[in-house]
């Protein structure tokens, strides 16, 4: 059934071969061809919040920056253990909220001994360095196992729970943007950015890219300083569509920086490998930059004295760093530290509002009649459904047209920003105050 689903996505999208972008196309897939999940609820990056409360955990730069490289490599945890899909296209005002909870039990990281200049023969930092890893939180004792700073699995219970809340809104419809907060104050925590992508069918596959409006994710550390990340996403290829089974490959560059720190990251993607074999292969760095001057955008234009620490490893799988410049191959075993093992997670349970306190705009309400219908398999009624709310938005946007109207979000105070941030409303804030809170009724706030 789903290889026959993807054989009638081929070709369908066949028509749209030189089309230069297909998100601002709005296409319109017959709901057979659809995932019953509303696009704010599915595309979100805390798939591991674990890995997300534990950055800014570390009092070492260095080490922070290895807090964001691991949440980057969980972030897409859907596309590395499931299967990309398509869910509805968001209407505008549509607006989604949720919590997570989780234990704040990442592994801590702290490679400051490992990276001290050595020192006298027989004293304590000389052994640290000269044998396997002992900082707290690096991971196995055993000199037989390399060390592991990976999170685990997102407790489905937690006893001492983090909360995280979120909330997401469709600001524009032409181009199709969404803003995003995510907000954790117990950690101070939060990140924010504007979601947009730009789609290109080549023949057999589609090339997923960030929209001029889609500068990444900003995450901000408020006990730090309010030291900022930003995290440039990648172009990736959805594939598989011939086989009738999809996948995501990622073949390019992406890149985290943080000026308040001087540290920057970059990851080369490579999609291909020994006779076109895909590898799902990431190396990368972390390095010291100027931010006045950031022009360094590969990794082999870096010069090495720069080079703090090296990465490399299949990002579907597991990805390892070593410490200085040297490759990462050249490093022993036990001097290899994991960053990530994916094997044994899975996407995090979100926390949702109760049916009866969600608005009539809000994801899951909007679009829970075609959800219901595409779960019995009632095709044609599922189809009817969404046509009849995407002329819903289409008569709303003449009448604004005639009237003059200019519309505005309610939970952020821009449609899109030259920046990449979103700032919230004084609502914005409110529902989110209340998320926090556990409380889920907006009376007063709508």
């Amino acid at each position: 059934m789903r290889q026959h689903k993807c054989r009638i996505n081929l070709t369908y999208f066949q028509r749209f071969i030189g089309v230069a972008d297909l998100a601002s196309v709005r296409f319109s897939l017959p709901s057979q061809l659809l995932e019953p999940t509303p696009n704010l609820e599915y595309w979100n990056y805390l798939d591991s919040p674990n890995a997300f409360i534990a950055i800014g955990t570390a009092d070492d730069p260095v080490d922070r920056m290895l807090e964001v490289l691991r949440f980057w490599f969980t972030k897409d945890l859907k596309y590395a253990k499931g299967r990309p899909c398509k869910p509805y296209n968001s209407c505008l005002g549509e607006f989604f909220r949720c919590n997570w909870e989780t234990e704040d039990d990442a592994p801590r990281i702290d490679t400051r001994a490992l990276r001290e200049p050595p020192s006298a023969p027989g004293s304590s930092a000389s052994s640290t360095r000269s044998g396997r890893l002992k900082t707290p939180g690096l991971g196995s004792t055993d000199p037989r196992a390399a060390s592991s700073v990976s999170v685990s699995q997102t407790a489905t219970k937690p006893t001492k729970p983090v909360r995280i809340s979120y909330l997401t809104e469709q600001t524009s419809h032409h181009p199709p943007v969404s803003a995003f907060y995510i907000s954790c104050p117990e950690k101070g925590l939060h990140a924010r950015g504007f979601d947009q992508i730009t789609a290109k069918f080549t023949g057999t596959s589609i090339k997923v890219m960030p929209g001029e409006h889609n500068l990444g994710i900003f995450i901000t550390v408020e006990k730090r300083n309010h030291e900022t990340y930003q995290l440039k996403h990648p172009a990736a290829h959805l594939g598989g569509l011939l086989r009738g089974a999809l996948s995501v490959t990622v073949g390019d560059m992406a890149y985290i920086t943080c000026p308040e720190t001087r540290l920057k990251a970059i990851l080369r993607y490579y999609d291909d490998g020994w006779l076109g074999r895909t590898t799902n292969k990431v190396e990368g760095i972390i390095f010291r930059y100027d931010p006045e001057n950031d022009n360094k955008d590969q990794i082999k234009d870096v010069p090495e004295e720069d080079i703090l620490v090296r990465l490399n490893g299949p990002w579907k799988e597991k990805v390892v760093f070593t410490l200085g410049p040297k490759p990462v191959n050249s490093h022993p075993t036990e001097e290899q530290i994991t960053i990530i093992d994916i094997a044994p997670l899975s996407v995090a349970p979100k926390v949702l509002p109760p049916a009866e306190q969600q608005r009539e705009n809000e994801s899951l309400q909007l679009w829970s009649g075609v959800t219901k219908a595409i779960h019995s398999k009632q095709f044609s009624q599922a189809t009817t459904l969404k046509q009849e709310l995407e002329e819903a938005q289409r008569e709303k946007a003449r009448q604004r047209e005639k009237s003059g109207e200019i519309w505005k979000p309610v939970f952020f105070e821009q449609t899109t920003d030259k920046g990449g941030k979103p700032e919230l409303t004084e609502k914005g804030r409110e529902v989110l105050k209340r998320a926090q809170n556990g409380d889920w009724n907006i009376e007063g706030v709508l």
